[in-house]
This record gives C-alpha cells, sequence and structure tokens, in this order.
C-alpha cells in the first residue's frame, strides 16, 4: 500500500468543480511519472471536508459561530468551560459526535467559518461518479474530517462521507492466524484510511487531497451513483454505515442512569417536602 498527496490544489470557491480541480492536479503531477499517469484503477481518493465543505457553500460569518453550532446541533453530549471559552461536544446533523458540531474556522478566509457538508455521503457520491466517469477508471472516494476521541488524547482524521468503497472490513464468520472465529472483527478501514491520509495531506501543507493505492479490494465494481450493483448486489452504504446507532451505543448509558437516579431522588425529595406526587413528577 502507498499513500501520497495530490499537490497542485487550487484555493477552492463555492461553486468549484472539484473533480476537475483534482484531475487537472492529477494531470500536472502525472507529466513528471513515467507512464503518464497518476492515477490508476482502484485507487482512494482522500479529500478533506474543508474544500467540498467550500465549493457547496457551507461559509459562515465567525460572529455567528455559537449560532451555527446550535443550529447544527441536534444532542448536547457535553460542556465544559475552560478559560478561553466555552467546548461543547454534540451530535451534529450528519450524526457525528464532536466539538462545536464540526464548525471550524482553520484554513478558512478570516473572519468566517466553515460547516461541514450537509450529507458528505451525497457529497462523496457525486464526487466519485464524476472522477469515475471523466477517467473510465475504478475509483473510490472518502471525505474526511478531523475529531478526537473519547478517552485518547489528540486527534485523527475519520471517515464523513464515502462512496464506491467499502468502509467497514466485515471478517465476521472469518478465521484469525490460529485458526479460531472471529466474532465481532469489522475493522472500520474507512477510519484508517482517513487518519493514513491525514499523514501526507497534514493540516498546513495546502494539500487537501491524497491518493491512496494498493487498497483495490475494498473499491466497489459499478459506479458508486448506482447504489445497488446488479452484477454484484454489493451495496455502496456510505460512511454512515460507521455511526453507532443509539440502541446499541452503551456509552450514552452514563448520562440515562444519571438522569434515572436524579429524577429518582428529586422525585423522593419533593415528596418530602410536601409535595403531591404531580408536583414532584415534574420534568
Amino acid at each position: 500500500m502507498s499513500v501520497f498527496a495530490l499537490e497542485g490544489i487550487p484555493e477552492v470557491a463555492a461553486g468549484a468543480d472539484l473533480a476537475g480541480l483534482i484531475l487537472a492536479a492529477a494531470e500536472v503531477a502525472a507529466a513528471g511519472v513515467a507512464g503518464g499517469t497518476l492515477l490508476s484503477d482502484g485507487d482512494i481518493l482522500a479529500v478533506t471536508s474543508k474544500i467540498v465543505s467550500k465549493a457547496e457553500g457551507r461559509l459562515r460569518a465567525a460572529a455567528d459561530r455559537e449560532q451555527a453550532i446550535t443550529e447544527e446541533t441536534v444532542r448536547v453530549v457535553a460542556t465544559r468551560a475552560y478559560p478561553g471559552g466555552v467546548t461543547r461536544i454534540v451530535e451534529n446533523r450528519q450524526g457525528l459526535v464532536m466539538a462545536a458540531a464540526g464548525v471550524d474556522a482553520s484554513n478558512t478566509p478570516e473572519g468566517f467559518v466553515l460547516l461541514l457538508p450537509a450529507d458528505p455521503d451525497a457529497s462523496a457520491r457525486a464526487l466519485c461518479a464524476a472522477v469515475r466517469a471523466r477517467t473510465g477508471l475504478r475509483l473510490g472516494v472518502i471525505i474526511t474530517d478531523t475529531a478526537g476521541r473519547p478517552w485518547r488524547e489528540g486527534q485523527t482524521d475519520i471517515a464523513i462521507g464515502a462512496a464506491g468503497v467499502a468502509v467497514l472490513d466485515d471478517l465476521r464468520g472469518t478465521t484469525d492466524a490460529a485458526g479460531k472465529l472471529l466474532n465481532v472483527t469489522a475493522p472500520a478501514v474507512g477510519d484508517e484510511i482517513a487518519g493514513a491520509a491525514d499523514l501526507v495531506k497534514g493540516k498546513a501543507s495546502g494539500n487537501p487531497v491524497a491518493v491512496i493505492r494498493g487498497l483495490g479490494r475494498l473499491v466497489l465494481p459499478l459506479p458508486a451513483a448506482d447504489p445497488v450493483t446488479a452484477r454484484s448486489g454489493v451495496v455502496d452504504r456510505g460512511a454512515a454505515i460507521l455511526l453507532r446507532p443509539s440502541e446499541t451505543d452503551m456509552f450514552r448509558l452514563g448520562s440515562a442512569e444519571a438522569e434515572a437516579l436524579g429524577y429518582t431522588r428529586g422525585y423522593a425529595a419533593g415528596l418530602a417536602a410536601g409535595l403531591t406526587a404531580a408536583e414532584a413528577d415534574l420534568p
């Protein structure tokens, strides 16, 4: 497997043809490559969400940052005050749990903040369909963004959108090197690819796209615009399948249990203070 940054992509403005910009940069880079080609069948393009958001016109005035965070939030997970302000960890409209709903000012024009793509999987599908149509190559697209992780310091890039590529490598039902049955193993290869891509893209290099080669087995055989391929029945499920459903999210239990305990104690205290059952049973 090899990973390399695609250099030469200019600043992206609203309405930009991302597929055209990426392929133009690849064409220029190909001039210095033996054989004159840079992209190959089975390659995966890891594209930072920022250039997707810029192309989709997702800029907002920096003065409206807090309001933008509120508008993009569907559930507050945690808040904490620091000397520099308040950090909100929330679930955003895209279903991602991250700081500030993904609203960010880095690599953004002065005076503005940037929202995440409204539908990262849809953005990935459109980009994937465009680059496949123009090149005739079986390419995959992963849209990446940076996120922190519970119980671990630092940040890493994750896959927030994907098309034409499997983001889960489901090994359940197979055996390991010792012959033992794998019952739960399903590596989140989409996130692993996003993290590897960030090692060559960096945060300050101005290279928002990386090419990952050698993982062709994960790249789907037909255009991503066709959700279910007629030939193989392979489903292009995007990166949304990496989001853990609430019913299997054990990490919500702490807050749910705390709420239940608080209600029980508060109800009992209300009755002890002379409130009626109806009065004590306040939300």
